[in-house]
């Protein structure tokens, strides 16, 4: 039983200690409550639970205090995968709604598993998710600042239950100031993907993480017998030819735990009921 979490790219606290610190206290604090609610529930319902919390504390960009784009709307994404039965469900560019991974997760049990814009809003509302603005004062000073491009931010969860199947969560708020209508690679098969063998969750420049199918890559040689860190290895030397900025986290069917980033500020943190880790 294992379980991973990040908190994607954070700019600011290689200049702010105290938003460091705080991050890295809230990682500790989510990831345990998370191994915690593993000890009795399948790896899909922990990662919508993690990533749940990681989406209802602002100092991450995803779900409450996601970032806002160039016409002053906040529009998120979320992704959920299922290692066991291979089936992913997702929600892109999702207006006013708590928790974009929970309506990802509702979808789960439709033919139609991955809706964008309008039509993932109106799934929403007939749902039961009641409207939810999720802009904080300090996203609303940022935009009217017009401060773009400093925070690259993204929450994700890798789990291997005690059955010792995966799941694996991602959501995002997107990168700020971005043309409305951006897809971002968290609602996609590069930014989140898992089976049987292994689970991957990805945070960067979504761009750059598309263009390297970077999860699913790593799962695809996982389960042809590569190990966590050879995967890792050839997939992020494959995106530096085009300078790629992506950072993952991962845990095979063996319970081996890996994480790598193409700079050294993936802020994220990982636990096993005795050991914990986190960076930032």
């Amino acid at each position: 039983m294992k379980i991973i979490i990040h908190g994607g790219f954070f700019s600011e606290s290689a200049t702010n200690h105290e938003t460091k610190v705080a991050k890295q206290q809230a990682l500790l604090r989510i990831v345990k409550d998370a191994y915690d609610y593993l000890k009795t529930h399948s790896a899909m319902d922990t990662v919508v639970h993690a990533v749940s919390l990681l989406e209802d504390d602002a100092l991450f960009n995803a779900g409450i205090g996601s970032q806002i784009q160039s016409d002053g709307k906040i529009r998120m994404s979320a992704s959920l995968m299922d290692g066991s039965t291979m089936k992913m469900s997702g929600v892109m560019n999702i207006e006013e709604v708590k928790n974009p991974v929970q309506v990802a997760q509702v979808l789960q049990d439709y033919e139609d598993k991955v809706l964008g814009g309008s039509g993932a809003i109106k799934f929403a509302r007939a749902h039961g998710f009641e409207k939810f603005s999720t802009e904080t004062p300090q996203r609303s000073e940022e935009y009217e600042a017009k401060r773009a491009a400093t925070q690259i931010g993204t929450v994700g969860c890798v789990a291997l239950d005690t059955n010792g199947k995966i799941a694996v969560a991602t959501s995002t708020g997107g990168k700020g100031f971005e043309i409305p209508g951006r897809i971002s690679d968290s609602a996609t098969v590069a930014g989140n993907y898992a089976n049987q063998f292994c689970g991957v969750s990805l945070t960067g420049v979504g761009e750059d993480i598309v263009s390297g199918a970077v999860a699913a890559k790593i799962v695809t040689r996982v389960t042809d017998g590569f190990s966590l860190e050879k995967a890792f290895e050839k997939t992020f030397n494959e995106l530096k030819p085009f300078d790629g900025y992506a950072g993952a986290i991962a845990i095979d069917n063996k319970g081996n735990v890996f994480h790598q980033d193409s700079y050294p500020s993936m802020v994220y943190a990982s636990f096993d009921g005795q050991n914990e880790e986190v960076f930032n």
